[in-house]
C-alpha cells in the first residue's frame, strides 16, 4: 500500500488538498495500484518553521516558485 506524506504550508483549503490527493492517487492508479490501496497524507507547516536557502519561509520576498 503506498503511502505519501507530503508537506505544504499552512492555510491549505480543503478543495486543494482534494485535488493534492487526487492528483497523488492518480499517479499510482497509472501504474496499475488500486486508488483503494493509495494513502496520502497532507501536512501543513507554519512558514516560520519552513526553511528555503537558509532562510525562514516566513521572512522571505515572494518569489513565483513560492506559491
Amino acid at each position: 500500500m503506498p503511502l505519501v506524506h507530503t508537506y505544504v504550508w499552512e492555510g491549505l483549503d480543503d478543495d486543494r488538498a482534494k485535488q493534492i490527493i487526487l492528483g497523488i492517487t492518480k499517479v499510482f492508479t497509472d501504474l496499475g495500484i488500486p486508488a483503494e490501496a493509495v494513502r496520502v497524507i497532507i501536512q501543513e507547516v507554519p512558514k516560520s518553521r519552513w526553511g528555503i536557502a537558509g532562510e525562514l519561509a516566513s521572512e522571505r520576498k515572494p518569489r513565483h516558485q513560492d506559491k
